[in-house]
């Protein structure tokens, strides 16, 4: 199994930045992709980027260009550099982790406020 911890929200004004940090244990070789979703109040889910076991990436369109997710393999540790915040950012983030442990399955963390102020 995978276990997932988030950290690095908090309260931020509006174009300022944070980086969220998400940091894997447990059976962590059996790691593939990971990435981000976000959840905002009365809203869906949705994804916010991912990035794969070859450090390939993706962005949702509505924050190209304003985050950067990145892997640091030696630390089992996901980032997202998010720059350039807008009120509309504020949710809670969640990472994930999608591994193999008998069949392809995905561990999510726990979940880390984000509220940008205008």
């Amino acid at each position: 199994q995978v276990q997932l911890v988030e950290s690095g929200g908090g309260l931020v004004q509006a174009g300022g930045s944070l980086r969220l940090s998400c940091a894997a244990s447990g059976s962590i070789f059996s790691i593939d992709d990971r990435g981000w979703y976000r959840q905002a109040p009365g809203k869906q889910r949705e994804l916010v980027a991912t990035i794969t076991s070859g450090d390939s990436t993706n962005y949702a369109d509505f924050v190209k260009g304003r985050f950067t997710i990145s892997r640091d393999n030696a630390k089992n540790t996901v980032y997202l550099q998010m720059n350039s915040l807008k009120p509309e950012d504020t949710a809670v983030y969640y990472c994930y982790a999608d591994f193999v442990w008998g069949y392809r399955r995905r561990s999510w963390g726990q979940g880390t406020q984000v509220t940008v102020s205008s």
